[in-house]
């Protein structure tokens, strides 16, 4: 996750952060399989009843799913499948001064599809889901 030569973070440690910050340990159903989308669910870790979907999409069109109640998302591109350069929402991420981590600000959604980039990586936060099995376990600050 981190270049030997340069101490840099690489492209998958930027997915790593964002799974550590919203993914709790309880997992859920998902709902049915799409080829070339996997979807994942979780508890949202620290937010009870809160619920984490990532949803990769493999495609090289967007894709969409459903939103039911408002949702927050963390879209992870970049300029090209091979790029050291990781963009969160459209931004650059990179260490700033003492090698601190950059703002990690979600775009706010309302219930409705949800947009996913081509070949991208998406934490889709939905906070006020009110999902009875997350009201309690795997969200955490131990989890």
């Amino acid at each position: 996750m981190i270049d030997e030569k340069t101490f840099l973070p690489n492209a998958d440690y930027w997915a790593a952060l964002l799974w550590r910050r919203f993914m709790g340990t309880r997992v859920l159903d998902a709902g049915p399989i799409h080829p070339g989308l996997h979807l994942y669910a979780h508890c949202q870790r620290n937010t009870p009843g809160g619920v984490t979907v990532l949803a990769i999409n493999l495609h090289t069109l967007p894709a969409f799913i459903e939103a039911s109640t408002p949702a927050e998302l963390f879209a992870l591109t970049a300029p090209e499948l091979q790029s050291r350069t990781v963009l969160l929402n459209g931004q650059p991420l990179a260490l700033g001064a003492d090698d601190a981590l950059p703002a990690i600000s979600p775009l706010h959604l309302q219930a409705n599809q949800v947009a996913l980039a081509p070949t991208s990586v998406n934490f889709i936060t939905f906070p006020q889901a009110n999902n009875p099995d997350c009201r309690t376990a795997g969200n955490s600050p131990s989890s």
